[in-house]
């Protein structure tokens, strides 16, 4: 039996079996005002074992572009098919939206999660305004968009699918090996300047990726991503993404070398974000499944964000600060010096963005 109670804990069910997944609890939200807590009520009765399942609920969009003013992003819109992440990233910085949502950035984030059908109608009313101005707008800086329930769902191929018909400059973030899937939207935009694609690629180590993220592409796959699109034109960067100082930063060199081998042009480096709810749980991950090196891994950790878990401030939140950063940033950029990885990409083009012909348009001369 559960009871709302002021405790905080877990919030998992008797019989509830938890594989696959990576949090470790499923504490409220912080927005909400009770706490969910399990005791035993002294009926000795059996509880029917049960697996927890992703539940995908589908929402109605009102609008597709979201923007932002951050100077640490490359950026100022993006579209997010999902949200919630499948994936199931322990270290993953937007988890804490999901409290946005009264759900837990635990395993709400990655089990309960919502779709949004109809987004690609949206988006092309909103850049088909005569206000809209063009620029390239990013896919997967929030929730990855090709994670597994885009198979059933399709909310990024009609995104996508609009992207292409406008002539829209994009960039794709994902770890998601579906998006081989569309390169026959991918590969045509590339040829025409119109597509970047980052592959995130945490660790070489299939156990540690697992863990990490129990329901990514493994890193092989990940690698093999990268040369397929490669394969098809589609320049591909690598994305060391997160660096986590302690932990996976030794591979750093050992990443980049692969994925030039796979075919990556270009390379970026994240450093470790723990913002809200995640530095709690990333904190938990460690003691349980490394806990080894967990005290060398939550210092190093701290060192890199001036004494704290997680530093919010413009300009130091990406890279981290301090001896240990600096380290990182000098061995990379040697690294990508090294590997012929620091040529210059060519801006994404917004000259041919127009609208997509219609049944009786009348066809121009030049």
């Amino acid at each position: 039996m559960t009871a709302d109670v002021t405790e905080r804990d877990g919030g998992l069910g008797p019989g509830l079996r938890v594989r696959g997944r990576g949090a470790l609890d499923n504490a409220s939200g912080r927005y909400e005002h009770t706490r969910r807590s399990t005791f035993d009520d002294g009926w000795d009765l059996p509880e029917e074992a049960r697996l927890l399942r992703t539940e995908v609920r589908l929402e109605t969009p009102r609008s597709a572009l979201s923007w932002n003013r951050s100077p640490d992003l490359p950026f100022d819109r993006s579209v997010n098919p999902y949200r919630g992440c499948e994936h199931g990233c322990v270290y993953c910085f937007a988890r804490p939206t999901h409290a946005w949502l009264g759900l837990s950035a635990g395993l709400d984030f990655e089990t309960r999660l919502v779709a949004r059908p109809g987004i690609g109608a949206v988006l092309a009313r909103e850049i088909g305004r005569k206000s809209y101005r063009v620029g390239p707008v990013a896919l997967g800086t929030n929730t990855d968009p090709y994670q597994p329930c885009e198979a059933q769902h399709r909310v990024m191929r009609e995104v996508l699918e609009v992207l292409a018909a406008w002539n829209h400059p994009t960039a794709i973030t994902t770890k998601g090996a579906l998006i081989e899937r569309d390169l026959d939207l991918l590969a045509p935009m590339a040829a025409q300047g119109l597509v970047r694609v980052g592959i995130s690629v945490t660790t070489l180590d299939p156990d540690l990726s697992r863990s990490l993220e129990p329901r990514c592409p493994l890193p092989a796959r990940r690698l093999e991503v990268i040369r397929r699109l490669s394969d098809a034109g589609v320049p591909v960067r690598v994305m060391v993404s997160p660096v986590i100082p302690g932990l996976t930063d030794p591979e750093l060199e050992a990443i980049l070398a692969a994925a030039r081998s796979a075919g990556a042009v270009a390379a970026s480096w994240i450093m470790l974000r723990l913002p809200l709810e995640v530095a709690p749980m990333m904190e938990a991950w460690l003691r349980a499944k490394q806990p080894g090196r967990a005290d060398k891994v939550l210092a190093r950790i701290r060192d890199v964000h001036g004494g704290r878990a997680y530093d919010p401030q413009w300009g130091k939140r990406m890279r981290g600060q301090g001896l240990w950063s600096d380290l990182i940033a000098q061995r990379f950029d040697k690294a990508i010096a090294r590997l012929g990885l620091t040529v210059a990409q060519p801006p994404l083009r917004c000259d041919l963005f127009r609208p997509p012909e219609a049944p009786g348009d009348q066809m121009s001369l030049f």
